[in-house]
């Protein structure tokens, strides 16, 4: 079993060390939260001193963080990461930033050796716990060989996507159709309540014909249909409108970068930026249902 210095145990991380230590790996933690860092000695984790302490043990660094900012912070300068961590230790970075960030920091580590890969997740915060998340992978070949395993002990689905900087590529692109096809679906239900046609009676027909859907067979936005979906327990967040939004504004970078055409990806990143504007920001995505019914 390894070493691994996991950076950033918050509503993901926390559960994602957790499911390492049940894998036997000797995990120490660290976060600005000392709540957060608590919970993980309490699921037999380890408290790290510093980030540089717990990095300079690793053989494998994990980091969940919340952007592009923090993880070019943390991984650059001379008490950073790449800086801190052993010779051979391998960088395993599952948070949700930009193409060109991913791309920048996989360069630093190959300049001093070390081994990278961008692997962030879908999921949620369910699948981080039991063990189910998908991790898209960016890295080289030894690279990705190298980390799978550690991935298998906190997901389900691992898939290698290419080069540095892929992962964060397949994920924003993933998360710009479940952007659109959750308000394609919140629109449909709308619609059919004006119509006087039942949710039941519409998810019924859709999820077995061509408007089938992720968002409607799985995250239905409407109670009812999908009892273990948000909207039947108040749209309590299992992915924020706000994180929602964040993605989305990644894919519109992205896209705006490479010259790509993404009208319907814009239109929902404005839909979402109202959304969460009124306040709804830490509400799951899926309540978006309700701002299309005006309320």
């Amino acid at each position: 079993m390894s070493t691994i210095a996991f950076i950033g145990l918050g509503n993901m991380g926390g559960p994602m060390a957790a499911n390492l230590v049940k894998a036997g790996h000797r995990v120490i933690g660290t976060d600005l939260a000392p709540a957060a860092v608590e919970r993980h000695v309490a699921a037999g984790g380890v408290a790290g001193a510093s980030i540089a302490a717990a990095v300079a043990e690793g053989d494998v660094v994990v980091t969940m963080l919340p952007s592009g900012r923090e993880v070019k912070a943390l991984y650059g300068g001379p008490q950073g990461i790449i800086a801190s961590a052993k010779a051979g230790a391998l960088l395993i970075d599952s948070s949700t930033i930009d193409v060109d960030s991913a791309r920048a920091v996989a360069s630093d580590a190959a300049a001093r050796g070390l081994s990278m890969i961008d692997a962030p997740v879908s999921g949620g915060v369910g699948g981080a716990t039991a063990g189910t998340l998908t991790f898209m992978c960016g890295g080289d070949d030894a690279a990705f060989a190298r980390a799978k395993p550690y991935l298998e002990a906190m997901g389900k689905t691992i898939v290698h996507a290419g080069g540095p900087g892929n992962g964060q590529a397949a994920k924003i692109c993933n998360n710009m159709i479940l952007g659109i096809t959750m308000i394609a679906t919140s629109e449909a239900f709308v619609l059919a309540e004006k119509l006087g046609l039942d949710a039941q009676k519409l998810f019924d027909i859709a999820s077995k014909s061509s408007g089938q859907s992720w968002s409607l067979t799985t995250y239905c936005p409407v109670p009812g249909p999908v009892p273990t979906s948000p909207a039947n327990r108040g749209y309590q967040a299992g992915f924020t409108a706000a994180m929602m939004l964040k993605d989305l504004k990644l894919a519109q970078d992205a896209a705006r970068s490479a010259g790509a055409v993404t009208p319907l990806g814009a239109e929902a990143t404005a839909l979402y930026g109202l959304y969460a504007a009124q306040g709804e920001a830490g509400t799951d995505f899926s309540g978006i249902v309700n701002f299309l019914r005006g309320k």
